[in-house]
């Protein structure tokens, strides 16, 4: 393959994670707060954010099968990158016109134009993600998955100097027509890309798959659903209560939902989508998204919340927010930059599970950094410490699951992998924001409390991925006793 070949399969992962960077940081939060006010923002934005990423889930999954076992003379995959482009495109536009409405109304329409916002760019981002294992040879996956990353995270400084400063002004039109622009040259570029009809007849994809696809989503929105609903009713149990016990349950009962929502959710979810099938190495599979889901679960909430976090701690009207959030995000991406360029080659020489573990105990100490910040530069600093992991974290993880999964059937398990990506923010806001917004209600003496309960909970998250590295550390050894003396092997 040509050098070009790592620009043209993956420059699309630019114009997906422009739109990602900022709509959960800076737009589904300041409409949020604008729709439904400060004292219940945070159960809001959880519900916006839940009904998005089961949708991205379900649709993601479905066109990764669907691609998996496309005959089109077009492509394989690029059919389903520009339908959901101009999906993604219309759904920007509502949003522009929607940000000028006010209240209840709002809100839902906000919700519906983010539901197709999240269908759209999933079905592209299924056709995108099957390049690699498509076009690629397997020995060079970790250099590709290493310019995966980075394309995935150069829009995340670029939108702190261009589509932020222009939110955080109150041109918000202004900066989704930033992101237009983006998707319209990613998209160009993509179509560029040599696809060739598959060697063998596929099979095609039965309608019992897209059965099993829909009960996963059900299920794993159901649980996440339940336990929210938990998380709710222990709020209006403990609001008579004494304050140490009013600290004490809700941390409690939102510690324990979230472990119950990522170890639950997958391992239900995986079991419904695979009917029982068993993929080669199905245990070390199923820790591995766990482990990504947990991680994600912790990095992807502490951005969605970050707005809410900063305006509270530092007593900043939302207004005054906006701009830190936007820096806060900066610094993210500055520091992720190079931590994802050193991971391939940490992970060729210490193993991907190892760098994933490593990464893990950044992100707690990048946590407990920011938990512990009085000022904005100390702020920034915790920052940088979770750019640092997230960097290594994205292109070792994603390089160990690609060494996992079935090269017949990599859209389709790529694409359950995707219960880590959606599922991430939604367990994070579904669950964290009514915890937030009881101590809103019930602490108002002191605005910030909420959230920095809520991020230390995304703490306890970061541990629990490295917690589940580790299982499928032990998974891997039980099946290949010497997969520790090969450190360069990908599973």
């Amino acid at each position: 393959m040509q050098w070009t070949s790592l620009i043209t399969l993956n420059l699309y992962f630019t114009a997906l994670t422009a739109v990602n960077q900022t709509f959960v940081p800076l737009v589904l939060p300041l409409l949020v707060q604008h729709f439904v006010g400060p004292t219940r923002q945070g159960t809001y934005l959880g519900r916006i954010r839940l009904g998005g990423l089961m949708t991205a889930l379900l649709m993601q999954a479905l066109a990764g099968m669907i691609s998996d076992h496309s005959t089109l003379r077009w492509g394989r995959r690029r059919p389903f990158i520009a339908g959901g482009t101009l999906g993604g495109l219309l759904a920007l536009a509502a949003v522009g016109y929607i940000s000028h409405m006010a209240g209840p109304a709002g809100f839902w329409a906000l919700f519906a134009a983010y539901l197709l916002l999240m269908a759209a760019t999933n079905v592209a981002q299924a056709g995108v993600q099957g390049f690699i294992p498509d076009l690629i040879p397997p020995a060079q996956h970790g250099r590709y998955a290493a310019a995966k990353s980075l394309f995935e995270l150069l829009p995340v400084i670029a939108a702190a100097f261009t589509v932020a400063p222009l939110i955080a002004h109150g041109h918000m039109e202004a900066g989704l027509w930033v992101l237009a622009g983006v998707m319209l040259v990613a998209v160009g570029v993509t179509m560029t890309v040599h696809e060739s009809p598959p060697a063998t007849p596929t099979g095609g994809w039965r309608w019992a798959d897209l059965a099993r696809l829909a009960e996963m989503t059900a299920a794993f929105t159901a649980i996440i659903l339940l336990l929210g609903g938990g998380v709710d009713l222990a709020g209006a149990a403990l609001a008579e209560a004494a304050r140490p016990a009013q600290l004490g349950g809700m941390i409690g009962v939102g510690l324990l939902s979230l472990v119950a929502a990522v170890i639950g959710g997958v391992k239900l979810s995986l079991a419904i989508a695979t009917h029982g099938a068993r993929c080669p190495r199905q245990g070390a599979f199923t820790w591995w998204v766990i482990n990504r889901l947990a991680f994600l679960s912790g990095a992807f909430s502490l951005g969605g919340f970050a707005l809410y976090f900063i305006q509270g701690r530092m007593h900043y009207t939302v207004a005054e927010a906006a701009a830190p959030a936007g820096r806060l995000m900066m610094w993210v991406g500055i520091s992720l930059l190079p931590a994802a360029i050193v991971s391939g080659w940490l992970g060729e020489r210490l193993g991907e599970r190892r760098v994933v573990i490593l990464a893990g105990g950044l992100a707690v100490g990048g946590t407990a950094m920011m938990l512990l910040a009085a000022s904005l530069p100390l702020l920034y600093g915790g920052a940088v410490l979770l750019g640092l992991a997230t960097g290594l974290f994205y292109t070792a993880n994603w390089a160990w699951g690609v060494g996992i999964v079935p090269p017949e059937e990599a859209g389709r398990y790529l694409g359950l992998a995707n219960l880590a990506g959606a599922g991430a923010g939604a367990i994070g806001t579904y669950i964290g924001g009514p915890v937030a917004d009881f101590f809103t209600r019930y602490v108002p003496e002191s605005p910030g409390l909420g959230y920095e309960v809520v991020f230390g909970l995304y703490g306890a998250l970061f541990l629990l991925a490295v917690l589940a590295a580790l299982a499928a550390d032990g998974e891997a050894a039980k099946r290949t006793p010497q997969s520790d003396a090969a450190p360069q092997s990908a599973g």
